[in-house]
């Protein structure tokens, strides 16, 4: 039965099967439907300060990516298949529609963002609109990867390497590890809330949720590299709309704009003066921005 969820206000959790996998979402108002992505570390929880004002005008569902939060944590399988993010985008898709939601705008910040682009290209039929915040496209951070980068975004190539090294090693102390990667992203004092860490912790204490991230780094690194040289021709045919933060790595490494042209057809965007998390750094600019674009 639905529950009401503690993190967003007047929204109700569901575990919804998406084929093989148990997914956990949180819908909440009326209208038409847009799909919240989360990324790396937070879960669903990260829109608290968004998702209820979108709500007034939108029917709103935010689920935690498979291998986060309070969904099922399938092992990766053969070459990491199980965390595509094609496998991933199917679960989004398959959610929807289970919620009744045959079309939808997607909306994804960090790893959701990458999911949010496969399925603007698996699923075109499906999506409506897509806004990406704080990344590039994938392949094109890694083909453009220097020393800065890779010091900056060191945990790209260290989650990515075999099982079980980053698993043990992040193992020893998993609330330094996530505590240092969330400190050194946010540029906003406070940012996270102390609340919304503890939730982020929480599931971090999990060994199947630390191997499941892996997973998704490890299949970004190879699997989802093919999907994307195999589709480099492909282009979202939908608005895209693009937000990064000013004073991020993403935001002072690349012309984020640029880095989508070939990727999609029609794009706007701009810069959020904060670090890497925008819906919790600067919501009120996040939900304005959003409501613009989605109307």
């Amino acid at each position: 039965m639905p529950r009401p969820d503690p993190f967003l206000p007047g929204f109700d959790l569901h575990d919804i099967a998406a084929g093989p996998v148990r997914i956990r979402a949180a819908t909440g108002g009326r209208g038409p439907a847009v799909l919240l992505l989360h990324g790396h570390p937070q879960t669903h929880s990260t829109w608290r300060a968004v998702a209820p004002r979108l709500a007034e005008q939108f029917s709103v569902v935010a689920m935690d990516l498979r291998g986060y939060g309070d969904s099922d944590k399938p092992e990766g399988g053969e070459r990491h298949v199980n965390y595509s993010k094609r496998a991933m985008a199917a679960d989004a898709v398959a959610v929807m529609r289970s919620l009744g939601h045959e079309t939808f705008a997607v909306v994804g910040h960090d790893r959701g963002g990458r999911v949010a682009h496969r399925l603007a290209l698996d699923h075109p039929q499906a999506v409506t609109r897509v806004a990406v915040f704080d990344i590039a496209p994938t392949a094109t951070m890694y083909a453009r990867t220097d020393k800065d980068f890779a010091t900056r975004y060191f945990w790209w190539f260290f989650l990515i390497q075999p099982a079980p090294l980053p698993e043990r090693l992040i193992a020893a102390d998993p609330e330094f590890f996530l505590r240092t990667h969330v400190d050194g992203q946010s540029k906003t004092p406070g940012s996270p809330s102390a609340d919304l860490f503890a939730e982020y912790l929480r599931v971090y204490r999990d060994p199947a949720t630390r191997h499941a991230i892996c997973e998704d780094y490890r299949a970004a690194a190879t699997i989802d590299l093919e999907h994307d040289a195999a589709d480099a021709d492909k282009r979202i045919d939908v608005p895209l709309l693009a937000l990064w933060g000013a004073k991020g790595t993403v935001g002072r490494t690349y012309d984020v704009l640029e880095t989508w042209r070939d990727k999609a057809r029609d794009i706007g965007g701009r810069a959020l003066d904060c670090g890497h998390t925008l819906q919790e750094e600067r919501p009120d600019e996040v939900t304005s921005e959003l409501l613009t674009f989605l109307r």
